[in-house]
């Protein structure tokens, strides 16, 4: 083997023989055995993938030059040393020992290589242990971070906090406790959580809270968490539920009005329940309660004044103080218009004054009245509308009972249909009135307790029916108009708009039987009082005893007065009822 530490032009082979030699030559001899012997040892020291010890020659700008005592120096890029600035010449490092000649002879050394190996070891064997162990945030990366915990290990982010973070930027550069929950020694792959950590530091204070807090301490903590429903306090470690309905004793539409996030309160533990690990907390508790004395302060009819704090479609909400509400019902916003949302009269913001009508303590509620305010015109009103007086007014709306005539602001009065007409049926007053039509009747009833004035037309002239039998007589022969055509006969319209009936059994001689077939609305007829009922309000006709004699037209009579009451000629009323055909020409027939 060719040894280059003998300079001289022949080596000595180790084998030769050494007798016949000089006594000098055989100590050189001795002498360079002994060295081949202690470098072949040298060199059995040096592996390959070995960490070993070296020492630094020189720092150049690039690259630091170092001796592992080997037969050449190794060169170490200057990247891989972190404190290069504090580093001097003779500082020992560790190093990897990749290969001990390059081409150019050189031995090829790693510090950040050599780093990692010792650096894994460690972490493996923390793993095997607790698993903490700090590191530096290095940078964010797809799905979490990068950390240096002397090797690069990722950080998922469902693993950096309690609820994942929307900014991983803010982690960047920070030193943090992790522990590491998986490692991979094949593809040298280390996974982190600091989730875990903060979970169980807040699951000891959580312990610790729960043993030391009663219902009614008052606790400190900072707002986490703002919902619809509240918010949730941490109370260092141990979150608590801020109710809505425990904010304030005044009226509030979403936390967010009152609370922010990070806030520092001062609360009272209402509940707390250990198993589920769940406490209650109240910030209203924390204040007075203004409905204590609440009677005593808003007493039933006293004027208060207050803002319009919500309009809903049954009242308006007034807030007379911080915490106390009234309702201001649709009904007690005036005693004679008809408000159909008081949003029609209220707008939101506005200050009003009011009447307290009652106070309810226990269900925290107060009603109030607008109305009340002024003198009810309905105290008075038999005053200003006596019974039996004529009023105008306009016709304001109508229904299928009847017509509702604006006697002044507010007031109203109705027009039943059924006193519209002596003689007329009358089926809707649109019939006889139209919208805004001005109209002339009479005061008729007035319910002061329900607030109503009943109105009649037909009362303002006699009544035709009271002297009908004076104006006709059995044995008259009178000409009318039909008017309407039933199964069972025809109307004739008389004088005063009064009605006669027309049995089919005496239109004619011959046998009728459609009476649609034998006359048409519209047609004049003559015809012969045949029955005349002032009671049931009813008179009979018959055309075919239109040219009798006095002795037939009796017999007429009596066989009318004998008719089956189905048949019979019932009151005028309920004739219309039965009807089949409509009952003023040019209107068509029912279905």
């Amino acid at each position: 083997m060719f040894n280059p530490f003998l300079r001289g032009s022949t080596a000595i082979s180790a084998g030769a023989d050494t007798a016949d030699r000089p006594r000098a030559t055989r100590r050189k001899v001795t002498h360079m055995l002994q060295m081949q012997e202690l470098l072949a040892k040298s060199y059995r020291d040096f592996k390959e993938g070995s960490i070993v010890k070296g020492r630094v020659l020189e720092i150049r700008p690039r690259e630091v030059l170092v001796d592992i005592g080997y037969k050449s120096e190794g060169v170490i890029p200057a990247h891989e040393f972190d404190d290069i600035e504090t580093m001097e010449v003779g500082d020992e490092v560790e190093v990897l020992l990749e290969r001990l000649e390059n081409d150019e002879g050189m031995v090829i050394l790693s510090k950040e290589k050599a780093a990692y190996r010792q650096n894994w070891n460690k972490i493996a064997s923390v793993f095997a242990g607790d698993g903490l162990i700090k590191g530096k945030v290095k940078s964010v990366v797809k799905g979490g971070l990068m950390v240096n915990i002397g090797v690069e290990a990722f950080l998922p982010a469902s693993q950096i906090d309690i609820i994942p973070p929307k900014d991983l930027q803010q982690f960047v550069g920070n030193t943090y406790d992790f522990k590491i929950v998986k490692i991979n020694d094949d593809r040298k792959n280390v996974v982190l959580s600091r989730r875990e950590l903060i979970e169980q530091e807040r699951s000891e204070k959580r312990q610790k809270f729960l043993e030391g807090v009663k219902v009614g301490d008052t606790v400190t903590g900072a707002v986490k968490n703002l919902t619809d429903f509240g918010a949730f306090i941490d109370l260092g470690g141990m979150d608590g539920l801020l109710h809505i309905t425990d904010m304030t004793w005044g009226r509030l539409g979403h936390p967010s009005e009152l609370l922010k996030v990070g806030q520092e309160l001062s609360v009272v533990v209402l509940d707390i329940n250990k198993e589920k690990e769940r406490v209650s907390l109240g910030l209203k508790q924390t204040q007075k309660n203004p409905w204590d004395q609440i009677e005593e302060r808003f007493p039933a009819g006293q004027r208060v004044k207050g803002k319009i704090t919500n309009l809903v479609p049954y009242g308006a909400f007034v807030e007379l103080e911080e915490g106390v509400e009234g309702l201001i019902h649709v009904s007690e916003l005036s005693w004679t218009k008809r408000i159909m949302r008081p949003s029609d009269v209220l707008t939101q913001g506005q200050e009003v004054e009011a009447v307290v009508l009652g106070v309810n303590k226990e269900e925290q509620k107060i009603s109030l009245g607008l109305r009340q305010l002024e003198a009810n015109p309905w105290d008075e009103i038999e005053k200003k509308f006596t019974i039996g007086s004529r009023v105008k007014g306009e016709i304001r709306n109508m229904t299928a009972y009847g017509a509702f005539v604006e006697l002044e602001d507010g007031i109203d009065g109705m027009i039943h249909v059924s006193d519209l007409s002596w003689t007329r049926k009358i089926n809707h007053p649109s019939e006889v009135f139209k919208k805004n039509d001005e109209v002339e009747a009479e005061v008729i009833d007035i319910d002061k307790t329900n607030q109503r004035i009943s109105l009649g037309i037909k009362q303002l002239s006699d009544d035709p029916w009271k002297n009908i039998d004076e104006k006709y007589k059995i044995g008259d022969l009178v000409t009318g108009k039909v008017t309407k055509l039933a199964s069972f006969g025809a109307f004739v319209q008389l004088q005063d708009e009064i009605d006669g009936l027309v049995h089919i059994s005496q239109l004619s001689e011959e046998h009728v039987t459609k009476v649609k077939d034998f006359l048409k609305i519209g047609q004049e007829v003559e015809a012969r009082v045949i029955k005349v009922d002032k009671v049931e309000r009813r008179i009979g006709l018959s055309i075919k005893a239109a040219n009798y004699s006095e002795e037939e037209l009796k017999r007429e009579s009596e066989a009318f007065d004998n008719l089956r009451p189905g048949e019979d000629m019932v009151g005028l009323e309920k004739a219309f009822e039965a009807a089949e055909e409509d009952y003023r020409p040019g209107e068509g027939k029912k279905k």
